[in-house]
C-alpha cells in the first residue's frame, strides 16, 4: 500500500501494463523526442497510464513509465506529486473539479461549490459511496471569462449558478452528458447581457 496525497494508504495493483493501443501511443510520444531525451516524454505518458487506470496513477504504473523511459522511478514520482492533474488515489467516474479562484469567487464559485456538496453528501476532497463522483477544489482553470467554472473529467462547464449546477449533477448521475460550455449560452467570451459588435450579417463584396 502507498500514501499518496490526502487520505489513508491506497491499496495498489500489483502490476501495470498499457494496452496494445496505449503502448502504440506512448512510443509515438517518446519518438518525438531525440535519443536520450525520452524522459521527456514523461507527462504524455502518465497521462496514458492516469486514464488506463481508471482517472488515478497507481505505483505500479508509474514505475512501468519509468522503466519504458530509463528513468529512476523516484523521478517519476516527482513528477507525479508536483502536478495536480495526476491522482494518486481512486477517483470517482466524475471528477468535479470547482476553480474557486478570485475570478470564480467573484462570480458566484462558492454557490457552485456548496451544492456540489449539498447534492453529492460530500466535502470537498470526497468521493461518493458509489464511485460515481469525487469533488476536488483547484486554482485558476483558466476560463475566467466565462466564470464560474466547474471542470468535469476533461470538460469545461461554465457560466454555472447553483441551480444549474443541481442539473448538471443530477444529468450525469443518470448517465447524461450535457454539452460542455457556457450554460448560459454565451458564445465564446462575449458579454454575459450578449454580443455588443459584428452583430449583423456581413455582407460580401459589392459587384463593380
Amino acid at each position: 500500500m502507498m500514501t499518496s496525497q490526502a487520505g489513508p494508504p491506497v491499496e495498489q495493483p500489483a502490476n501495470f501494463a498499457f494496452t496494445h493501443d496505449n503502448l502504440d501511443r506512448a512510443r509515438a510520444h517518446i519518438a518525438k523526442y531525440p535519443a536520450g531525451r525520452q524522459a521527456s516524454a514523461v507527462l504524455p505518458l502518465l497521462d496514458l497510464a492516469q486514464r488506463q487506470s481508471g482517472g488515478w496513477l497507481p505505483r505500479a504504473a508509474m514505475d512501468h513509465v519509468a522503466e519504458m523511459l530509463g528513468m529512476p522511478p523516484i523521478h517519476v514520482y516527482e513528477v507525479a506529486t508536483f502536478y495536480t492533474m495526476f491522482n494518486l488515489r481512486p477517483v470517482g467516474r466524475y471528477l468535479l473539479q470547482a476553480c474557486t479562484t478570485t475570478p470564480c469567487w467573484l462570480r458566484g464559485s462558492d454557490a457552485v461549490v456548496e451544492t456540489c456538496e449539498k447534492r453529492l453528501g460530500i466535502a470537498v476532497g470526497g468521493s461518493t459511496p458509489d464511485g460515481l463522483f469525487t469533488l476536488v477544489e483547484v486554482e485558476c482553470l483558466g476560463a475566467c471569462v466565462n466564470a464560474p467554472i466547474l471542470q468535469v473529467n476533461d470538460d469545461f462547464y461554465e457560466d454555472l449558478d447553483g441551480p444549474a449546477t443541481e442539473a448538471l449533477i443530477d444529468a450525469l448521475r443518470q448517465g447524461r452528458i450535457p454539452p460542455p460550455g457556457s450554460v448560459a449560452g454565451r458564445q465564446g467570451s462575449e458579454p454575459a447581457s450578449g454580443g455588443t459588435s459584428l452583430t449583423e450579417p456581413v455582407g460580401g463584396p459589392k459587384a463593380g
